[in-house]
């Protein structure tokens, strides 16, 4: 095995398996970890305490326990989560930070289960307004506040600012990392690609940028060789189970570029420069946008998928649809007529964590490649 398969194997190794990297972050540091759920949240106030933020996105669960407690149409990410937690999966976390833009993330945090105590916080999504700025500088103030609580330390603004370089060059790696994969589609296969990313949920930052630039070493010392199959742009929540990126995988699909909220959305943008550590935070959420759970009227959506589409040369979107995502449906028909209207084809794939038959996937994505 050479360096580079085992940087990959590593890192998809904290992705399968987050909680051995919070046992040793534990270990190395003596703080523990803190859940953030789905999905923005300013992680860099996490970080700038000394503990661990931990992404909570579900996994590839058979529900029993959760329907006491959510409908059956809540989605799939949340069903998984509360299955979880039943179980204590989660229960070695010291909080649980909640931001909630939908309404079964209003849901979740009320109805809570683990042993974590829960912080809730409010996302402003009049977001473009200069008073929702002002709104959000509180809510990050009281939430830092909260957290000085519950984890009993002091979060300054120079721990702050540090901890806001730290995550800026690691969006500045990934992004870096997004296009090189895009160049060497042999080498960095859909899954490879989605284990590299997925694995920064569950990493202190620094660590893990490290890791990613000398993965990005090995990989540049390749010969890039021509993709002689189809090029696809993801779109959506997230697209897992890894199955489905192993059906794309197995059909000869390369992903180029990705608009999923687990991946790319997280690093998209650095938070931008200022004094004030909260306010350069808040900034973010204002300049965030193209994600169904970060309102915008202008809906540009569509347009930044077809700008991805045509710098990639990309042949196709592939719509990866979370089972009862009410906000990702809404947008949907938006965004598909607008790359209906440019002529770019597109898949509609439903994303279900509690899939365990890839069947009926199958079948769409071959039909799709012969199609395309």
């Amino acid at each position: 095995m050479n360096r580079m398969e085992t940087i990959i194997d590593q890192l998809m190794a904290v992705a399968r398996k987050p909680a051995q990297a919070i046992a040793g972050h534990k270990a190395q540091t003596g703080k523990g970890a803190v859940g953030v759920m789905p999905v923005y949240a300013p992680e860099e106030i996490i970080h700038a305490a000394g503990y661990l933020p931990v992404g909570i996105w579900g996994g590839q669960k058979t529900i029993t326990k959760a329907r006491a407690y959510l409908p059956p149409y809540a989605c799939s990410i949340m069903q998984s989560v509360m299955e979880m937690q039943i179980e204590g999966v989660y229960d070695n976390l010291q909080a649980v930070l909640f931001s909630v833009p939908c309404d079964t993330l209003k849901c979740m945090s009320q109805k809570w289960k683990g042993t974590a105590p829960v912080i809730v916080f409010t996302h402003p999504q009049n977001r473009k307004l200069a008073a929702a700025h002002g709104f959000l500088v509180e809510e990050y103030k009281r939430l830092r506040e909260k957290l000085e609580k519950t984890l009993g330390v002091k979060i300054t603004d120079e721990a702050l600012g540090r901890s806001i370089d730290i995550y800026n060059e690691n969006r500045k790696i990934m992004r870096e990392f997004s296009e090189l994969a895009a160049q060497y589609p042999h080498s960095i296969d859909p899954v490879k690609r989605h284990g590299v990313m997925k694995a920064r949920h569950f990493m202190e930052k620094s660590q893990h940028t490290a890791l990613v630039k000398e993965l990005m070493d090995e990989v540049k010392a390749l010969p890039s060789e021509p993709w002689q199959g189809k090029k696809v742009i993801l779109t959506g929540i997230t697209a897992e189970p890894d199955e489905v990126l192993d059906v794309l995988k197995e059909n000869g699909f390369a992903v180029v570029a990705d608009d999923l909220a687990q991946e790319s959305r997280q690093f998209r943008l650095d938070v931008p420069a200022g004094e004030e550590p909260l306010s350069r935070l808040a900034k973010w959420w204002q300049d965030f946008d193209g994600c169904s759970l970060a309102v915008n009227p202008e809906k540009p959506r569509g347009k930044m998928l077809i700008d991805m589409v045509e710098k990639h040369q990309a042949d196709a979107v592939v719509v990866c649809m979370m089972k009862f995502c009410d906000p990702e449906e809404f947008d949907y028909p938006i965004y598909y007529a607008q790359l209906e209207e440019k002529g770019i084809r597109s898949l509609y794939l439903d994303i279900d964590q509690e899939s365990t038959s890839f069947e009926q996937i199958k079948t769409r994505v071959q039909s799709f490649r012969e199609m395309l």
